[in-house]
């Protein structure tokens, strides 16, 4: 008897404080016209005081946990889907495995940056299918806020601060997970990026390299990467999984910029009726964006279930992944 996976609970948590385009004005050279028009968003989620990635992460969980009606103690793994942690460790899966009491979990993060989701969607599954864990806990979260230049402007303006977490758990019957794929091309790996700085020891070569501690960003360059990879890859997986775009309910594409959301539907043909975009009032929230957009697109109606879901997300590394899930009524 084969091994499936089924997509049990997902739910989120984004941080309280909200900063609007014009709030923006009071500390940059910018408009909120100049923004919408070129990114589509209007204000995002900034966390603040004691609030961390874990912070988001943790109540993320509690609610995808209570939505599931699993008990926290049959959790028996938690990913991470977490690239901008507070800290390097303890992981940000074992803070959460404290928070929420899952004591008889193993943890690891993984670092795939706004590709996180999938690429986790995908290790999930694979440890489900292999017997080796039955109910999975995968958590997207990232205070991006924190380690963002606020004097530049082509950058500061994209970002929100928010958790996704979903619940998964092994089953008999059909897979909830119809196909992924994932890609990645570490030559492009100056295209967005965020250094930590070491020092070295003091009995080898002194010299150090100044580093900024922001992302930096070549946005020219990442679009053309998405627009030119992505696209191929998503008609793969249709391929691949014998589905049509015309059986597709929904895409939930990664939330990074309005005008690539918009322009990776019409490669795909796919209606913009189908396009689910919250960017507006959140950006670019990382990993985090297609679980927040898939639970607030049910609980506000975009989203009719069950439904057939293609998701898409692109990342630092630079990473690119895609899939196609199923979610029924009781998610």
């Amino acid at each position: 008897m084969s091994i499936n996976t089924k997509i049990v609970a997902i739910d989120f948590e984004v941080a309280k404080n909200t900063i609007t385009n014009d709030d923006l004005t009071k500390i940059l050279d910018t408009s909120d016209e100049w923004i919408t028009t070129r990114t589509g968003i209007k204000e995002r989620k900034v966390i603040s005081g004691d609030d961390t990635s874990t912070t988001l992460g943790i109540e993320a969980s509690k609610k995808a946990i209570k939505r599931s009606n699993f008990n926290v103690e049959d959790i028996d793994l938690i990913i991470a889907a977490a690239s901008a942690p507070e800290d390097i460790y303890p992981s940000v899966s074992c803070l959460i495995q404290a928070g929420i009491g899952a004591k008889n979990a193993a943890c690891f993060d993984i670092k795939a940056a706004c590709s996180g989701f999938i690429y986790g969607l995908n290790t999930a599954r694979a440890f489900i299918k292999a017997g080796l864990y039955k109910n999975v806990l995968l958590v997207a979260t990232d205070a991006t806020t924190k380690f963002t230049d606020w004097n530049d402007r082509s950058v500061c303006v994209l970002f929100g601060d928010g958790a996704g977490a979903a619940i998964l758990t092994a089953t008999d019957k059909e897979d909830d997970i119809i196909g992924v794929n994932m890609i990645s091309d570490g030559t492009c790996g100056d295209y967005i990026t965020l250094t930590t700085q070491g020092i070295n020891c003091p009995l080898v070569d002194k010299i150090q390299t100044e580093v900024k501690p922001f992302i930096q960003m070549k946005g020219k360059d990442v679009y053309k990467f998405v627009m030119t990879e992505i696209p191929p890859k998503l008609e793969e997986l249709l391929e691949q999984t014998n589905t049509k775009v015309e059986d597709i309910d929904y895409f939930v594409p990664h939330q990074s910029n309005q005008r690539m959301i918009d322009a990776l539907s019409q490669r795909l043909t796919i209606d913009s009726a189908k396009t689910i975009s919250n960017i507006e009032k959140y950006g670019n929230m990382s990993a985090a964006s297609i679980p927040v957009a898939i639970r607030e697109g049910i609980d506000t109606g975009k989203i009719k279930l069950p439904a057939t879901i293609m998701i898409s997300a692109f990342g630092a590394g630079m990473t690119g992944a895609n899939a196609i899930i199923k979610l029924d009524e009781n998610i």
